[in-house]
């Protein structure tokens, strides 16, 4: 467990440079894991209150009904609390009045278009 990375994944890092080189010309800046906030979420655009989340695969849950069957119980139950962290994480930020986006890794692999424009979505939608 503790080789696995929690930070600056592959995945991570790739889609961090690809909003960078999208939002920053436009003037949105940011920060990478903003520990003040509950979650740390990945990327926090202050200005706006929005916190992204770039979430692994595996560990988030995505395609838990296919996998769970599969599983120990010990990892059935440590992939169940991480989904429910991830919705209490949610619901208290949405109550501090911020935005919230969670991206899996796999659209951010295979449609990393799709997440840059969401986020940009989200950011205008905001700064009205």
């Amino acid at each position: 467990m503790s080789l696995v990375r929690s930070r600056n994944t592959r995945f991570e890092l790739d889609i961090l440079r690809l909003l960078s080189a999208e939002l920053y010309p436009l003037g949105y800046r940011y920060r990478k894991h903003c520990r003040s906030l509950t979650g740390t979420p990945d990327m926090v655009f202050p200005k706006y209150k929005l916190a992204v989340f770039f979430d692994s695969d595996f560990w988030h849950g995505r395609n838990f009904a296919r996998l769970a069957p599969k599983m120990t119980p010990v990892w059935r139950a440590k992939i169940m609390r991480n989904m429910e962290r991830d919705q209490q994480v949610n619901r208290k930020l949405r109550r501090l009045g911020w935005g919230v986006l969670r991206f899996g890794q796999s659209r951010i692999k295979n449609r990393p278009q799709t997440v840059v424009r969401r986020v940009k979505f989200e950011l205008a939608k905001r700064t009205s």
